[in-house]
Formats: C-alpha cells, structure tokens, sequence
C-alpha cells in the first residue's frame, strides 16, 4: 500500500536554461507520468526564454540526452540545450589550417614545429 502512494505523489523537478549572459533554474512540482515537454512548459522556462524551440533544442536530464515524451522522475534535473553555433569538428580544422600557415605547425603533418629544427620538422 505504501507503494502505491508513494507512486502517486507529486515528483520534485529542475528546468534549466541557460545563455552566455544569463542561467535559469526553476524547481516545480508535477505529476508522475508527465514527460519532458509537458514538465519543461509546466515550469513556465519557455516563456522566460521566448528563443527557445522544443523542435530544435535538444533535452537532456542530468546531462545525458533525453526524447521530449520520456517521462520525468522525482529529483530530475531537465537541461535545455542551446544549438551549437560552429560544428566543432570545422572550428578545429580551420584552426590547424591558420596554425599551419603562420608557421605554427608543420604543413605536411600538421604537428607543432620544433624550434630546434627549424619550420619544415626535417633533420
């Protein structure tokens, strides 16, 4: 019986959000068997942040991606992710290209120059 109950009461939640200037905590109460979207437009983080777009932000709970029709548990921690502005992988390939020609790498292998050697790495 005690299960039972304990079933039924209302879960304790975080809804976060955050930008480059500003960061959101909201803690609210909702129902079991409520999902993400349904707890994230509950906590009201939507209409604090109007840029955010549960079509295009990915969600998590505890930093793990989560679907928005996952249901919430009690002490859930829902993160509302930003879209990446720059796919990490470009960023790191035009920096080794820029290094590469200011002589700060090796323009064959791309590994760091050694000063010892001079510019071209060879012997």
């Amino acid at each position: 019986m005690s299960e039972e109950i304990s079933e039924q009461a209302p879960l304790e939640i975080e809804v976060v959000y955050g930008t480059p200037t500003r960061q959101e905590i909201i803690s609210c109460t909702v129902e079991p068997n409520t999902t993400l979207e349904q707890a994230i437009l509950a906590s009201g983080i939507v209409e604090e942040f109007p840029e955010i777009d549960l079509a295009v932000n990915k969600v998590g709970i505890w930093n793990r991606i989560a679907k928005l029709t996952d249901t919430v548990k009690d002490l859930d921690r829902i993160e509302i992710y930003r879209p990446l502005l720059a796919d990490p992988k470009e960023v790191r390939k035009r920096r080794a290209e820029k290094a590469k020609e200011e002589g700060r790498a090796n323009k064959i292998t791309g590994g760091r120059v050694d000063p010892r050697r001079g510019n071209t790495g060879e012997s």
